[in-house]
């Protein structure tokens, strides 16, 4: 295998995770869980990479390996040159971590006094806090609210506290774990906005996430990990070309029937048939060929469904994740 750049910020090099598991109460069966097979990849400084993939596809598991959370079972792994298993404190010292979600907040204490807090857990100089505070109160627009309790917050405010809290130790490397997760629109664009500053100021980042428009709006390079394995990676404008030769069927169905998704998949020129909830109905989505018109053959699988819309367009990330992630089952 060849080697990786010697000086990337953030190396993974054949990294493997394996969990003893077992099943049954009475009898035991005990087995081992692959949940990481291999996984390398390397990011460049003031990059912003996006592992991607399904719940139960390895990248969660690969993040804690990289935060030093979890020991590989084989394999290395770098940040910064410092092994992430030899050098864990090393490794901690120069990373943030940013999850989604509303936890490690202290409702009761104003946003200020939460960053002041975690400046003294982090070690930052007494004399540095006021001024470091002050700056990443800018950084994440929370200039003004700072005095305000946190309970008072909205759930993006929160989430850019924690941005904030992730930044404290000025870390060169920044892992963002789904932070817009349950944000609403307005939040969700504002921390968007943010995460985009944050490569702006030099950090590297990497970004886990479900949204595919968010990754393909932030990502320089993304890795498709499913199975445990990384089945693609490259910028988001390399991966839509592998379906750039493809076009995108949607028809709006309201109470999708049974085995519907498995007799759409079997038409001839098929290559991935997904369904997605949207308000009141579903939006059954197939990716055919260009060349190729399908509606009609499409709609005739549906076994007399209520259908609403039907459309034709063009492929976008989200369908490029979707035909990876589905060629690999």
């Amino acid at each position: 295998m060849a080697r990786l750049k010697a000086m990337s910020v953030v190396e993974a090099i054949d990294l493997y995770r394996t969990y003893r598991t077992s099943t049954g109460t009475i009898r035991r069966k005990w087995m081992d869980v692959e949940a990481v097979r291999g996984v390398s990849f390397a990011i460049e400084k003031g990059e912003l990479f996006g592992p991607l993939g399904p719940n139960g596809a390895g990248k969660t598991t690969t993040i804690k390996m990289l935060i030093t959370l979890l020991i590989p079972t084989s394999g290395t792994a770098k940040v910064l040159g410092h092994d992430v298993v030899k050098d864990a404190r090393e490794v901690r010292k120069r990373i943030g971590y940013v999850f989604g979600g509303e936890r490690g907040v202290y409702e009761r204490l104003s946003g200020y006094d939460n960053l002041r807090y975690f400046a003294e857990l982090y070690g930052v100089p007494p004399g540095e806090q006021q001024q470091r505070i002050a700056s990443l109160l800018e950084l994440v627009g929370l200039t003004g609210r700072e005095q305000e309790r946190a309970e008072g917050y909205s759930r993006g405010m929160k989430q850019r506290l924690h941005v904030a809290r992730g930044l404290l130790h000025d870390p060169p490397v920044v892992f963002l774990d789904e932070p817009t997760i349950g944000l609403d629109p307005v939040g969700a664009r504002e921390l968007r906005a943010t995460i985009a500053s944050l490569v702006e100021a030099g950090k590297t980042v990497l970004l886990t996430t479900h949204y595919m428009f968010e990754a393909d709006a932030l990502c320089d390079r993304i890795a498709v990990i499913n199975k445990g394995v990384i089945v693609a990676h490259g910028t988001p404008a390399q991966l839509k070309q592998n379906v750039s030769e493809g076009a995108i069927v949607e028809v709006e169905i309201f109470g999708i029937p049974d085995g519907t998704v498995e007799r759409v998949r079997e038409l001839p020129g098929v290559n991935a048939v997904s369904v997605e909830e949207r308000e009141q109905a579903q939006v059954l989505i197939v990716q055919t060929p260009a060349d190729v018109e399908l509606t009609h053959a499409i709609l005739g699988r549906l076994n007399g469904a209520n259908v609403g819309r039907v459309s034709r367009r063009e492929p976008t990330l989200e369908d490029a994740y979707v035909a990876l992630v589905s060629s690999d089952e």
